[in-house]
Parts: structure tokens; sequence; C-alpha cells
């Protein structure tokens, strides 16, 4: 079951654990990553930065990804890429959300699903001439 959501800035805000793992879609995998995510406060917008290392295939090293929660209602936000293109929307009022993105010729399709005040997951299936994966991640409470 969902735990929703009535104050989205009040819920991310803070500092997170996060791992992920990436396979293909047959389920086999092609990669993971840990680190840290944070969600800061900045005019308005609720900033989104995680960094840590990622392994994918032979590769491994450091990765980092800044994105801008723009705030549209209590469980609601507008999610901006750091350039300042739109991802997509999000709705926590009831613990999940589905959001769609086209990439290029791909297509993701993503879902966000609140487990309770400290855990929360986001998957996302990812489709198309260039890529077909889904990349989950799972974010735990650091803070106190």
């Amino acid at each position: 079951m969902a735990f929703p959501i009535n104050d989205l800035t009040g819920y991310f805000s803070g500092e997170w654990q996060l791992a992920r793992e990436i396979v293909d879609v047959d389920g086999a995998a092609m990669g993971e990553a840990c680190g840290r995510a944070t969600f800061t406060a900045q005019g308005g917008v609720l900033v989104y930065r995680e960094s840590g290392e990622l392994q994918l295939g032979a590769h491994r090293g450091p990765f980092v990804r800044t994105l801008h929660y723009r705030p549209a209602g209590a469980a609601r936000a507008a999610v901006h890429f750091d350039h300042g293109g739109f991802f997509h929307d999000l709705d926590l009022a009831t613990g999940e959300w589905t959001a769609d993105h086209p990439c290029a010729a791909d297509w993701y399709r993503g879902a966000y699903r609140v487990l309770d005040d400290r855990r929360w997951e986001q998957e996302w299936v990812v489709t198309g001439p260039a890529k077909d994966h889904v990349i989950t991640s799972r974010f735990t409470r650091a803070d106190a």
C-alpha cells in the first residue's frame, strides 16, 4: 500500500541514501549505482541532486544528476532538467504516480511509489531503438 503525501516539499527535503539497479528487459543485470540524493528548497524550487558511483557493464565511475521539482500544490510538482527542459509532472497525493517522457526515439515510463515516511521508490522502463532496460531506484532517508 502506498503512503499518501500531503506536503511534497516537506517529505522530500533532506538527504537520502540511493540504491539503483539497471536490468535489461529480460531481467538480466546490466549495472548498479549507489550514492546520496538531496532535496534542497531554493527560491521556490526543490532542487534534487544525486551523486555516487555507477557500475554499468565494464564501466565504473562517478555519476551526478540535478533535477528541479517546481511545486504546484501540496503533493504536486513539475519536474524539470537542470537545463530547464520539462521532464514530467508529479502528483503524490495517493503516494503513487506514473509519468511518461519521450527522449528522442525512446520512451521513458516512470512510476513513483512512496512506501512510508522514510522510503520511496522510482522505476523507469525505457524502450526504443537506442535503449531497452529498467532502472529501479530505492531511496531511504539518511538524515535524522
